[in-house]
């Protein structure tokens, strides 16, 4: 690998961790201005024309067989409506940095689905460990408040509902396993997410509240062009020069940049007790990836001490 490559891979990396870990912000920075379903709905709107342009360019097409049409309904119901709608309402209820914590759990869904349902990726004691500890991580979250009716619980529970939809969307894919550029698995899934969005706002929100003041209308660009075009497109240039497993590492990071962009921009505060159910989140992903690190970092030293020889 050159040096300019290895640099580009780097900034790459930073670029994904920054932007995912900013996402949850700038949700909470929109909610202000524009409700939840018709944020997501714009949001698609204009993610999907950008990326209708970037297939023209390249000269592709949407393809409408079978399968195609069965991962685009996948990714609409279990990525990108439904689960969509489930981070942005909750986080009218609790803090953008725990929403992005509590979303952590992804790995671990998918870890344990790809263990159900994909002989291949069976799960191994790292990965077995690591799911115990975020499982007591988020209990721990949740227990000063858990009782009937507590608006936190119910924001809280939606992102984990979220976290679940789209842990089994990917499994799902994995398990199709049909060949489909990146570009436009994303658009026919936001295509038909959108499907579902326009007659969730039009029925549960009224149009007549939105405010596209710059707080609103900046939230939807970013979260539009940045939050889901740029980070899309450099994560899968990255897929192609990278281990996979160093990639899950995103998801180790983004809750760690999300909080403190949360408390430092918002003036969140999370109680002694969420810190601690955080870290055992953060402690649970690292040790799920734990087997995969230790082997890449060996294979790693293997290929430098042939090429020493």
């Amino acid at each position: 690998m050159m040096k300019s490559e290895r640099s580009l891979i780097i900034g790459g990396f930073i670029l994904i961790s920054i932007i995912w870990g900013s996402t949850w912000f700038a949700i909470k920075i929109g909610l202000a201005s524009i409700s939840p379903f018709y944020g997501i709905l714009f949001r698609f709107m204009i993610a999907a024309a950008i990326l209708a342009v970037l297939m023209k360019l390249r000269g592709e097409k949407l393809s409408f067989d079978k399968k195609s049409i069965v991962q685009y309904l996948n990714l609409a119901v279990l990525s990108f409506s439904f689960p969509f709608a489930l981070v942005y309402w909750g986080e009218q209820y609790i803090a953008s940095g725990l929403a992005s914590v509590l979303f952590g759990a992804y790995p671990f869904v998918v870890a344990f689905g790809s263990h159900l349902y994909l002989p291949a990726e069976r799960l191994n004691i790292f990965k077995s460990i690591g799911i115990v500890i975020g499982f007591f991580g988020i209990i721990i979250i949740f227990w000063s408040d858990l009782h009937l009716g507590s608006a936190n619980v119910l924001g809280m529970s939606a992102i984990l509902v979220s976290t679940l939809m789209q842990g089994s969307s990917l499994v799902i894919l994995k398990k199709i396993n049909h060949p489909m550029s990146p570009t436009a698995l994303s658009l026919g899934g936001m295509l038909f997410g959108l499907l579902i969005m326009i007659p969730l706002a039009i029925i549960f929100e009224d149009i007549s509240y939105l405010k596209f003041d710059a707080s609103g209308v900046g939230s939807i660009l970013y979260l539009s062009t940045f939050g889901t075009v740029v980070t899309f497109v450099t994560y899968y240039w990255l897929m192609k020069r990278v281990e996979v497993v160093y990639l899950s590492l995103v998801s180790f990071v983004t809750p760690i940049l999300a909080v403190a962009l949360g408390s430092i921009l918002l003036n969140e505060i999370l109680s002694a007790q969420m810190f601690l159910g955080a870290g055992l989140v953060l402690l649970g992903i690292l040790t799920a990836n734990g087997g995969d690190l230790k082997e890449q970092v060996k294979k790693m030293l293997d290929r430098k001490r042939n090429n020493g020889k």
